[in-house]
């Protein structure tokens, strides 16, 4: 087991390869971010969303995929407020994805994107057939390293980090 915290890499590749690793989470929280944004902003503006029927509602939605979802009883929940539950989801996404951009509080905005993206794929895009086809289940894989490591760079985690352990009140 090795103990030291220096890249294994000798010469001028070791400069390159440890700066893409460090900033490795960066373009995904980018994307992610991004995504969730536009994502919360999209059915905040679609008023045919935010309607308990109608084509594109979330309502009709909702009771289109009922009876195919893994978790019925998840969809039944939402059912008996279609439009609070879009407008929960909506924030829910604009939330995430501002945390995640910003890198505030980012292990938390990311466990948000992970359960809203878990929920999705279990009642939504749960019928994909194959799986893989669905949408849901690689945005749930995604979020978990920014759960698992946060935003240890380029962000709002990392700018108090570091006033903290300058001021002294780092742990």
């Amino acid at each position: 087991m090795r103990t030291n915290t220096h890249s294994p890499h000798s010469g001028g590749d070791r400069d390159w390869r440890d700066t893409a690793t460090r900033y490795a989470l960066v373009p995904l929280r980018i994307f992610l971010g991004i995504t969730f944004v536009y994502a919360g902003l999209d059915k905040l503006t679609d008023s045919a969303f935010m309607k308990d029927a109608g084509a594109g509602s979330i309502g009709d939605m909702m009771r289109g995929v009922r009876d195919s979802s893994a978790v019925p009883a998840l969809v039944d929940m939402a059912l008996e407020s279609p439009v609070a539950f879009g407008y929960a989801i909506a924030l829910g996404e604009l939330a995430v994805g501002i945390g995640t951009l910003l890198g505030l509080l980012t292990r938390l905005a990311a466990l948000g994107g992970a359960l809203i993206s878990l929920s999705l794929w279990l009642t939504v895009s749960w019928a994909a057939d194959p799986y893989y086809y669905g949408n849901d289940l690689p945005y749930l894989m995604a979020w978990i390293p920014l759960v698992l490591a946060g935003a240890p760079l380029l962000s709002v985690d990392a700018a108090l980090r570091a006033r903290r352990r300058r001021t002294g009140e780092y742990r």
